[in-house]
């Protein structure tokens, strides 16, 4: 008698499993790790030099893994009372974080529903039919301002079908068309501008505003996009001009037979109506970004709003409702849609609470400034350039660690933010460290539905993707870290 044994594949935990157990250590760590506590200017900033111990107060294990989450939203422990102080001595939960997540959701959804974004983006594959080859540097600008702008992941899977069609037809292979949108949207989201779920939070959480590095950001965007573009474009025109030279020749018949007979997607007409609602839509991230703006600090004769999550938020809620009236859609459809859409979103403001909890445990649990003093003695004898180049590449494995870049965000800035003030480094340049790396990391993690679920869809095989995206990756961490090393210097 033959016994098989069955391995279990190994499945790496979900970002709610990972941070909750680290809530569970964190909150251990507070009967071990020695209280301390620096002395605060009037900004809330730590000042160097000046911690000290103070009188323990550990945290109850079960009470901090149970309500953690529930009081990471509104920013304090519970039991004892304890507020988290960070932030200049202020009351600072996440509602409002996890609030404006949910409404973003609902005004994605609404828009998506109009269908103008689809349609967009369709009518420039079908204008462009016959000159194929300007597909790649137009429609690649077209998902990086999508990257940039509001994170678009998820939302390009169904293009998939439509652009791989096209492509194969004039030539091209399905690894050309998958770069095309995975590389489009990735290097947007590497070098996110205003994007409310990466730049967003983490300004949020590091003190700093979204406009604050916007000009390091835009160098990101516009380098990175270029040399995406000339990478993509060398590789589809190789393929064209000698279909051996594709990586996944030996699927060529294959794929044509199965996209080439299948007609595409269809997204309808490009109408006058969708053209306003897209004018619309950037409008609702242009004003956000005026609103955030403190032009009174900067000297301009320009009237400054001080804006910040709640106004942004009452911002993203006024153009959703805009976008589905103008779209015509009925009273209980716009409703529906834009409760399903920040249904979508439910998971990410979850997360932002939990992450928060961590911090509230440590803040609680006096342990935070220990650990904020510790790798200020660790990072002590480091230049400021050589002090963000580690933070960048520290966060690239903490990206796959964490899989959620809003819980990354949330869970880490409050301690690599006041550390950027020890060693010299603007907050935002933390921001920028961290999205930047957590952007390429998602390029190439396979833990992502986007990755793995576009790569499925066109074809290519993980390794097959690995083995042509690697030297893009060292090009674009290369003008990351010169990006973030010219900001400390400037």
């Amino acid at each position: 008698m033959t016994v098989e044994a069955t391995k279990k594949k190994f499945t790496f935990p979900s970002a709610f499993t990972i941070l909750f157990l680290l809530l569970v250590v964190i909150a251990a760590a507070t009967w071990i790790v020695p209280a301390g506590s620096y002395d605060y200017d009037e900004n809330g900033a730590p000042i160097p030099g000046t911690y000290h111990a103070v009188d323990p107060n550990p945290q109850k294990l079960l009470a901090s893994a149970l309500k953690g989450p529930i009081n990471g939203m509104y920013g304090i422990q519970g039991e004892d009372g304890s507020v988290d102080v960070w932030n200049s001595g202020e009351l600072f939960g996440a509602i409002d974080v996890a609030m404006f997540v949910l409404i973003i959701g609902g005004f994605l959804g609404v828009t998506m529903k109009t269908g103008a974004i689809n349609a967009g983006i369709a009518w420039v594959v079908v204008t462009l039919k016959g000159k194929e080859k300007w597909m790649f540097p137009i429609l690649m600008t077209i998902f990086a301002i999508g990257g940039t702008s509001y994170g678009m992941a998820e939302e390009t899977l169904a293009f998939y079908a439509l652009i791989i069609t096209v492509m194969l037809a004039a030539g091209y292979d399905g690894l050309s068309a998958g770069a095309l949108i995975l590389l489009g949207a990735g290097i947007g989201v590497i070098g996110s501008t205003v994007n409310p779920f990466a730049t967003g939070i983490a300004s949020g959480f590091a003190g700093s505003t979204i406009s604050e590095g916007l000009i390091g950001r835009l160098v990101i965007l516009i380098v990175g996009a270029v040399i995406g573009i000339i990478f993509v474009v060398r590789y589809a025109e190789r393929v064209k001009k000698d279909p051996t030279k594709s990586l996944i020749y030996d699927q060529k018949e294959a794929n044509e037979k199965q996209f080439l007979s299948g007609g595409g997607s269809d997204f309808g007409e490009f109408t006058g109506r969708h053209k306003v609602i897209l004018f619309l839509f950037f409008l609702a991230f242009v004003v956000m970004v005026y609103g955030v703006i403190p032009w009174e600090d900067l000297g301009l004769p320009i009237p400054t709003w001080w804006w910040w999550f709640p106004e942004m938020t009452s911002n993203f809620l006024f153009f959703g409702i805009l976008i589905g009236i103008i779209g015509r859609l009925p009273e209980k459809e716009l409703v529906s849609t834009f409760v399903d859409g920040a249904r979508d979103m439910l998971g990410v403001a979850l997360i932002i609470g939990l992450a928060r909890g961590i911090t509230v445990v440590m803040n609680n649990g006096l342990i935070t400034d220990t650990v904020l003093y510790w790798a200020e003695q660790a990072v002590a004898g480091l230049s400021s350039v050589a002090f963000i180049i580690v933070t960048y590449l520290l966060y690239l494995p903490l990206s796959f660690l964490i899989p959620s870049s809003s819980g990354l965000a949330t869970v880490s800035m409050p301690i690599m933010a006041p550390l950027g003030q020890f060693a010299g480094v603007h907050s935002y340049l933390i921001v920028t460290a961290y999205q930047t790396a957590n952007g390429l990391v998602n390029l190439v993690t396979p833990t992502s539905a986007v990755v793995m679920g576009g790569l499925a869809i066109a074809r290519v095989g993980y390794g097959v993707w690995l083995r042509f995206v690697w030297p893009l990756l060292v090009m674009l961490m290369v003008l990351t870290i010169l990006v973030l090393a010219a900001g400390v210097l400037i």
